[in-house]
């Protein structure tokens, strides 16, 4: 078996698992060109991917992949969760502006008065000046809005609330029609295997701020891999899976001291910190020194914080958490990084 990792972190992740005659890609998270530009750095062919693998809807693990899909016209596996939030995520939504409603609310108290106006007595006409009076002041409002509105497109570039447009990827029409058509999918359940090709895949739930996350071990010729990225914390299930691997690519997000004094807003750090958040090089080296049964030939740290974050300082407290266990001494510590694809690891 052989594993690629083409990019691990917050700006896109995607892997390459082979065996003697099945390729999956796990996540799309680049633009469809930079990962088939990956690919072949790493001389993998993605004329002979057979599915592509999802574990979850967030933009940094899907930005490429309806478009890839397409244009290999091969099979996408999700949970059905997961391909639902995708589809919402990818379906055009219209946002009206406070300036817009207000408009809208003046526009039928108005057309109220005129067919209220046809019909009263001319002593009730008064009711409609009051009426009138309620009609200027929402014309205000809705100035002050639009005011606003064009404040805040000044100021961030973008309208304030406004339509969203459906990115051009160069798909077919009938594809830009509905950006998420797909060739074919297939659902998978966390807890259920199922195989591609001569690779059987087990998928086992994650604790991540997504619909339905998921990491995945792969077995072929007595091979195994796994993949345990996006998750907050080491819950029992996650640590049971994680037995009896011979490649892990497991993730170290964040040094705790850069993310508390880190660029991030406090709400962003308070989520990566949650347990549906990310992994901290102490968590992954606590799950290391504890949980972990030695058996990986290579561990991968991946989905390593560019901001928050140094790949020295995670190598450093992994191999630290199984460095005073003698028996796991044979085992190689690597990193993976975002701009460059690792060297393919085949066992």
């Amino acid at each position: 078996m052989r594993m690629t990792v083409l990019a691990s972190g917050s700006k896109g992740n995607s892997t390459v698992i082979a065996s003697e005659r099945t390729r999956v890609l796990v996540d799309a998270g680049l633009s469809c060109r930079e990962l088939l530009r990956r690919m072949a750095l790493a001389g993998e062919d993605p004329a002979q991917l057979n599915a592509i693998l999802i574990t979850h809807e967030h933009h940094d693990h899907v930005d490429g992949l309806a478009v890839l899909a397409r244009r290999l016209r091969i099979p996408v596996f999700f949970t059905e969760p997961t391909h639902r939030a995708w589809v919402r995520m990818l379906t055009p939504r219209t946002t009206m502006t406070y300036a817009k409603w207000l408009n809208h609310l003046q526009r039928e108290k108005e057309a109220r008065a005129t067919a209220t106006t046809a019909t009263i007595p001319s002593q009730e006409l008064d009711l409609a000046a009051t009426g009138a009076a309620e009609f200027e002041a929402i014309a205000s409002l809705s100035a002050e809005a639009a005011t606003l509105d064009a404040q805040v497109t000044h100021l961030t570039g973008e309208p304030a609330l406004e339509e969203e447009e459906e990115p051009c990827d160069g798909a077919p029409v009938a594809a830009k029609a509905d950006p998420t058509y797909l060739p074919a999918v297939e659902y998978f359940r966390p807890g259920t295997p199922f195989s591609i090709g001569d690779i059987d895949i087990a998928p086992f739930t994650t604790p991540h701020d997504a619909a339905d996350p998921c990491g995945f071990v792969f077995e072929s010729e007595g091979i195994r891999m796994a993949i345990a990225t996006d998750l907050g914390y080491m819950p029992p299930n996650v640590k049971a899976a994680l037995k009896r691997i011979d490649v892990l690519l497991l993730e170290s997000n964040h040094d705790l001291e850069m993310l508390r004094d880190g660029p991030y807003p406090w709400s962003v750090k308070q989520r990566v910190l949650s347990r549906v958040g990310h992994l901290s090089n102490d968590a992954t080296a606590e799950f290391l020194a504890r949980d972990y049964d030695g058996g990986s030939a290579y561990i991968i740290l991946g989905h390593i914080s560019a901001s928050n974050n140094d790949p020295a300082l995670a190598l450093l407290a992994a191999e630290q958490a199984i460095g005073g266990r003698m028996t796991l001494l044979g085992n190689r510590v690597l990193t993976a990084g975002q701009a460059a694809p690792m060297e393919p690891i085949s066992l």
